[in-house]
């Protein structure tokens, strides 16, 4: 039940605040298997946010930049990473000798309980630092800009399930009830940008997680009694209007199926990162044939030491 309302979430939710050139792009979704969790779902898409950036962000990156999300997800264990790329010609006119070395690194696991289990990521993150931070999709706020009475679960009351509204202290009351986990590693590897880069994207994935879990939980009577084939359905009658919503032509990238880096280092190996190239367009490249000019002659005689003049 979990798995299909998060599946209809995510695509109307990614349709609802996608705007002609910016938003989110799927530009892969298709069954996928691998070897150690078996059957799942593998995932691309390009987000496009450049004017939901803060102003200090704006201020470093380049005005055209999306960021690739690649998802595989064998539920109930969900990957997600995400790496940032410019537009290749923009990025080397205007950022020639500046790299972000940025990625967010999501793993997901779902259990039948309140949040109770403090060891669920112990062999995963044995050697990070870590903060636990709970979520309650009835009491934490959210931003202003996204506050719909409709989807504040407080208040919302399902016809279909006869669940909600959701008072405080719902978690030690309500059955069913399961709990999301999400372990999220953020780096960004730029001196004196890095702890403010890295806080305000894990703000971000924390509201994103809030908003999108309560929305979730407010469009249960629109996806409650939806089978998997119709809910994937939806999902894809839903990114194919996205796309054309957004209104952009991919840039052309160059792919490689280089090992993941070691911020998603586990990722499974079958979870290729995709770099950009580096090399420089035709228009830039300096012929090698072409002539150096001669800015000082190539050898320089000087006087014998022994030999004085007057």
């Amino acid at each position: 039940c979990y798995r299909i309302g998060q599946l209809y979430m995510i695509s109307k939710h990614s349709h609802e605040q996608s705007d002609r050139g910016e938003g989110v792009e799927v530009v892969q979704n298709e069954p996928y298997e691998d070897p150690n969790h078996g059957n799942g779902q593998l995932t691309e898409k390009r987000v496009y946010l450049n004017s939901k950036l803060p102003s200090w962000a704006r201020a470093v990156v380049p005005k055209i930049f999306y960021v690739t999300e690649k998802a595989w997800n064998y539920y109930p264990y969900t990957i997600t990473a995400r790496h940032i790329f410019y537009v290749k010609h923009i990025f080397l006119l205007l950022q020639c000798s500046f790299l972000p070395k940025f990625s967010i690194h999501i793993e997901t696991k779902y259990e039948d309980n309140k949040g109770s289990n403090d060891s669920i990521f112990d062999k995963e993150a044995k050697d990070l630092e870590r903060e636990v931070c709970f979520i309650d999709i009835a009491s934490d706020e959210i931003p202003e800009r996204y506050y719909k009475e409709s989807e504040d679960p407080k208040y919302f009351k399902s016809q279909k399930t006869g669940r909600g509204q959701l008072k405080e202290g719902w978690r030690e009351t309500h059955q069913p009830i399961m709990c999301s986990y999400k372990l999220v590693t953020v780096k960004f590897e730029v001196w004196g940008l890095q702890t403010r880069v890295e806080q305000f994207v894990h703000k971000v994935v924390r509201d994103i997680l809030l908003i999108g879990h309560r929305q979730a939980f407010a469009w249960v009577d629109e996806w409650y009694d939806m089978t998997m084939d119709e809910v994937r359905e939806f999902e894809r009658a839903t990114q194919e209007a996205t796309n054309k919503k957004i209104g952009i032509f991919p840039p052309a990238i160059s792919i490689s199926n280089i090992s993941m880096p070691s911020s998603t280092r586990s990722a499974p190996s079958s979870a290729p990162s995709t770099p950009l190239s580096t090399d420089a367009p035709e228009f830039l490249t300096v012929p090698k044939d072409r002539p150096r000019k001669k800015s000082a002659p190539e050898t320089l005689t000087l006087p014998d030491p022994a030999k004085k003049t007057l």
